[in-house]
């Protein structure tokens, strides 16, 4: 496929560790094991989504690999493949295949996304499967939260950890891309995009491409983007929190639906949604606000844990009803 009819968080994805934006830590120290890449051990990337872990462990596989990666290089994602059965198969056979790589390695690289979606005792048989598989195997495992992979993996990797991307360098590379696509870009409009992405780059791309194709002339400002910024979901959430506060449940509920319902939202996405504007309501005692947050993650860790969505949040709406009405 052609450069132009790529995506742009496709088109503009670094292809080595240096075009990498920010993560500089990380990036070092992975630079430092692959200067002797025949000891290179398993590695773990954690950190929030849109920080750039997919994408470095692609920049490891090109650079250990050469043009040819994709052949030697075995990709999982265990959000779809959770049957350990499925993976253990697909790793014994890819195992089995030993072949010499440009950089003289003598072992086939397997990258494992969204790792901690795996079961306990998925994770458990993995981990049986990284020390049957080391001679023959690297494994480069990406998860959201370092906490959800089981201490015995933990313990067989390097652990790597991510953060989301200041704004002064997701801006300069968002700026980087409407050059790059002759787009006349007003600050102001990056540092709203910025803004609603909170530090996800890879969802800034998404709505910069977006507000790109709606602009007028090759113009972005901020009008155009705020047409195009989920603003009004936003706003929906701080009203279902200032309801809930306000002792009105049935009310706050109400507004949980239409999230739900017409705008699609998820139980998490809601979770953190009201996260980021519990820190911005007025008038709000800490004692309050600590109730809040308090609620938010006892709701979040549920729904990871795989809790009905609608009782889940229903069930924290009432306890900040409560709360309000202290």
């Amino acid at each position: 496929m052609s450069q132009s009819g790529l995506m742009w968080i496709e088109k503009y994805r670094p292809k080595t560790l240096e075009d990498v934006v920010n993560q500089k830590e990380p990036v070092e120290g992975i630079k430092a094991l692959l200067r002797t890449p025949s000891t290179m051990p398993h590695l773990l990337l954690s950190g929030p989504p849109g920080t750039g872990k997919s994408t470095v462990a692609l920049c490891i596989a090109r650079q250990l690999m050469g043009e040819h990666f994709r052949n030697l290089v075995l990709e999982l994602n265990a959000s779809d493949e959770r049957g350990i059965g499925v993976v253990r198969e697909r790793i014994k056979g890819f195992s089995q295949v030993i072949q010499s790589t440009p950089s003289g390695v003598q072992f086939g690289l397997v990258i494992l996304d969204e790792s901690d979606e795996m079961t306990k005792d998925a994770q458990t048989a993995l981990r049986r499967i990284m020390e049957t598989s080391s001679r023959t195997c690297r494994f480069i495992l990406i998860c959201n939260y370092q906490s959800g992979i089981i201490e015995p993996i933990q313990s067989r990797c390097s652990v790597f950890r991510f953060r989301y991307l200041e704004e002064k360098d997701a801006a300069e590379y968002l700026t980087r891309i409407c050059k790059a696509e002759n787009v006349d870009a007003d600050p102001k409009a990056i540092a709203r995009i910025y803004e609603m992405s909170g530090g996800d780059l890879r969802g800034a791309i998404n709505y910069l491409q977006v507000a790109a194709i709606r602009s007028e002339g090759g113009k972005l400002d901020l009008p155009t983007v705020n047409k195009v910024l989920p603003a009004a979901e936003n706003e929906l959430i701080r009203d279902m929190l200032l309801l809930a506060l306000q002792g009105d449940f049935i009310k706050s509920r109400d507004v949980m639906y239409e999230l739900m319902g017409k705008h699609g939202l998820s139980g998490r996405e809601i979770v953190r949604g009201a996260n980021r504007e519990a820190s911005r309501i007025p008038d709000l005692s800490n004692e309050k606000r600590v109730d809040v947050i308090r609620a938010l993650g006892e709701c979040d860790f549920r729904l990871t844990q795989g809790a009905n969505e609608d009782i889940q949040i229903s069930a924290m709406l009432a306890q900040l009803s409560l709360t309000g009405r202290k």
